[in-house]
């Protein structure tokens, strides 16, 4: 392993009943029974991409396209050292056929996996440019394969690093992004490290996710900034992956990353005709937060998503051909009205943007004010990325979801979250039934 990698902690063992959707917590908070009456994801092409993929788990048999290995390491596609990617394809589409129908579920049972390999840093030591020369070609990719989102839970902050390749990148997110492609990647776990950006989390063009709790507060680790632009579960999710017992409990904004990408793809499904912006308008519309309903902030973004809300009252989803995010990337100055007609803009830093922020609210539905131009889909922290364009070298931390694999036979001590988080009123939990 290289200096300056690492890949955080490995699989080990946490509790298991005979039922693991019964201890998918997050699918029931997310009404996920409910809005499979409506919609299960059917049709829609979900990208994943990440370090392999347990192409036979029974959970996700029948669930994955051909796929495409940019790893050039061994074992191609179907080998997932670490269970990461098979995990994130899970909690998208897990059918949970498994255990007489009790195994893990996706927020998305009906959309099909295009799995995409990239060396994730579990394998040997990966440079810069062959980390983000490998993510523009699964982009690239995808988009030949007309998958309608792409979901990326794969991350490293940049100290250094070359401007050549990152505006690469930044090129083929711009591209992706021009054709209709919605775009999600984890903003990275490490708010209580210093907070380094995390890419392609960090860039435009791509929507920067972050976690919450059971009770819908900001994890502690997810990362801080004006590149997050909403928040998903992240925090005891349960999905297949390779360990002994085919399933694992983890927490972390790759996690989150999943799930906010399922949403898109469950929404889609019904709507065949929004394009992109208006998935991703209605997505930020419906999103559970508080602040009066209709401000942004740094840890939450514009709140949680909550596709049960985008199915059944998704409003108006807005013009096609327009962002409902601000133009500058760089200087992320509006947010959502609170309504179509308001006019005043709020400012993006007018919240706390510290862990432990809850993001519930309100169920109206404000609508996104739309930006004029065409600039970028999503916020970034320009500082850093204009850093990024002058200087040269590099050095990464992998930034990764924790998980624990479930046991056979029992319980096994699970690592408790970074901090235990503060409970919340009921009324501001996006997620309380």
């Amino acid at each position: 392993m290289a200096a300056g990698i690492s890949i955080g902690p490995v699989a080990v063992p946490a509790a298991a009943g005979d039922s693991i959707r019964a201890d998918q917590w997050h699918l029931d908070a997310m009404h996920a029974p409910e809005m499979w009456k409506v919609s299960k994801g059917d049709g829609i092409t979900v990208a994943v991409i990440d370090g392999g993929f347990k192409l036979d788990h029974p959970d996700l048999a029948g669930q994955f396209l051909p796929g495409r290995d940019f790893s050039g390491s061994s074992g191609g596609v179907g080998a997932d050292p670490d269970g990461h990617g098979t995990g994130m394809a899970s909690l998208i589409a897990g059918t949970g056929r498994n255990r007489g129908g009790n195994g893990a579920y996706g927020l998305a049972p009906g959309a099909r996996i295009l799995p995409l390999k990239i060396n994730s840093g579990s394998e040997g030591p990966v440079v810069s440019a062959d980390f983000l020369d490998q993510i523009g070609q699964a982009v690239n990719y995808a988009v030949d394969q007309g998958a309608k989102v792409i979901s990326i839970s794969q991350g490293r902050s940049a100290v250094t690093t070359s401007p050549d390749d990152v505006a690469k990148l930044d090129r083929i997110l711009a591209n992706a992004r021009a054709k209709g492609v919605l775009v999600f990647a984890s903003v990275g776990n490490s708010a209580q490290k210093g907070n380094l950006v995390e890419y392609p989390g960090g860039l435009p063009n791509v929507v920067g996710i972050g976690a919450v709790d059971r009770n819908g507060v900001v994890t502690d680790e997810s990362e801080k900034g004006p590149q997050v632009a909403l928040v998903a579960p992240g925090v005891d999710t349960i999905s297949a992956c390779t360990s002994s017992t085919g399933y694992c409990t983890s927490h972390g904004t790759s996690d989150a990353t999943a799930l906010a990408s399922g949403s898109a793809a469950l929404i889609w499904a019904i709507h065949k005709d929004w394009t992109a912006n208006q998935i991703l308008r209605v997505l930020i519309n419906t999103a559970g937060r508080s602040n009066g309903g209709n401000s942004r902030t740094d840890g939450a973004g514009w709140g949680a998503v909550r596709p049960r809300i985008a199915l059944t009252d998704p409003g108006d989803p807005g013009p096609a051909d327009v962002s409902p995010l601000p133009a500058d990337a760089a200087t992320p100055s509006t947010a959502p009205s609170p309504s179509p007609s308001a006019s005043a803009s709020v400012p993006a830093s007018s919240a706390p943007s510290a862990a432990g922020v809850a993001v519930g609210g309100p169920t109206a539905q404000p609508e996104a004010e739309a930006s004029s131009g065409s600039g970028s889909a999503l916020p970034v922290v320009g500082g850093v990325v204009a850093g990024l364009l002058v200087v040269a070298g590099v050095v990464f931390a992998v930034l990764r979801r924790r998980k624990t694999a479930v046991s056979p036979g029992g319980s096994v001590a699970v690592p408790p979250p970074p901090s235990q988080q503060p409970s919340v009123p009921p009324e501001d939990n996006p997620y309380a039934r």
